[in-house]
């Protein structure tokens, strides 16, 4: 599939539950957010259709993020489904890790290739701060286990306040250099203002060579993180909802007043 500006969108990133077990203070305000009703979240069975046709209409990389995935009933199963669809190529999950120690080995055995984890500072009272209560020792033990399981390679997203300079990112660099993981440095986004960077280390943010689609828990497809532009696939159709969705995808990001990262996937 092409969009309007001549790009290959071949990306989809799907958001299974906007849940999560940690409460980041750069992705939800203090006095938390409205979840989703469960009446609305899409079931497996649904976003198993939305895959297949996807792929079947040019998608060969496939991301599963939330909210925290590995917080859904039914993960690893799924995760199994997702594995045997024809035509994947690049099969990956984003979580921050708290669970990780104890599904590493299952998801490596469903068949997903490779793994993102959100690692902001390796020292734990910054940790416990900026998750607002998460546990630095268990992400370690998951990262142990990613590796183990050969869910590699093992990439490590760590989010920026201003630079890569900064202590915190400095000490998670040092963290990945000595144990053979890769890092990148995600600049502290604001849906609401626009204010998104490239990705360092990666491709995220840069719009020119965006290739991705999203998938929201509550099935809708977003062509830009950065737009307020959705599909939903209930009432539209699945093929005709990414046929809208690349069609219309912005050639850049302007501002998303109507999502949260926790119900986007980011």
């Amino acid at each position: 599939m092409y969009d309007s500006f001549n790009r290959r969108i071949n990306y989809l990133r799907v958001s299974v539950t906007d849940r999560c077990n940690l409460r980041c203070t750069y992705c939800m305000p203090p006095e938390g957010v409205k979840m989703i009703s469960h009446a609305d979240i899409l079931s497996y069975e649904e976003i198993l259709e939305v895959i297949q046709m996807a792929v079947s209409m040019g998608i060969d990389k496939v991301r599963i993020t939330g909210g925290e995935p590995l917080v859904r009933k039914g993960i690893v199963d799924f995760i199994a489904q997702v594995a045997i669809i024809h035509g994947i190529r690049d099969f990956g999950l984003t979580t921050n890790g708290i669970l990780l120690e104890e599904f590493a080995q299952a998801l490596s055995v469903a068949g997903l290739h490779r793994i993102n984890i959100s690692l902001d500072t390796m020292d734990p009272i910054r940790y416990k701060e900026i998750t607002r209560g998460g546990e630095l020792s268990r992400v370690l033990k998951g990262i142990a286990a990613a590796r183990k399981a050969g869910l590699e390679p093992v990439k490590i997203n760590c989010v920026i306040q201003n630079s890569s300079d900064e202590p915190d990112a400095r000490a998670v660099r040092e963290f990945c250099h000595e144990n053979h993981l890769e890092v990148r440095f995600i600049h502290q986004m604001d849906l609401g203002e626009g204010c998104f960077t490239i990705v360092e280390n990666g491709h995220g943010g840069d719009c020119m060579r965006c290739n991705r689609l999203r998938l929201t828990a509550n099935g809708r497809i977003k062509p830009c993180l950065f737009s307020n532009l959705e599909f939903d696939i209930r009432k539209m159709g699945i093929k005709a909802a990414i046929e809208a969705a690349v069609g219309l995808k912005p050639e850049q990001g302007t501002v998303n007043t109507s999502d949260f990262f926790h119900n986007i996937g980011g």
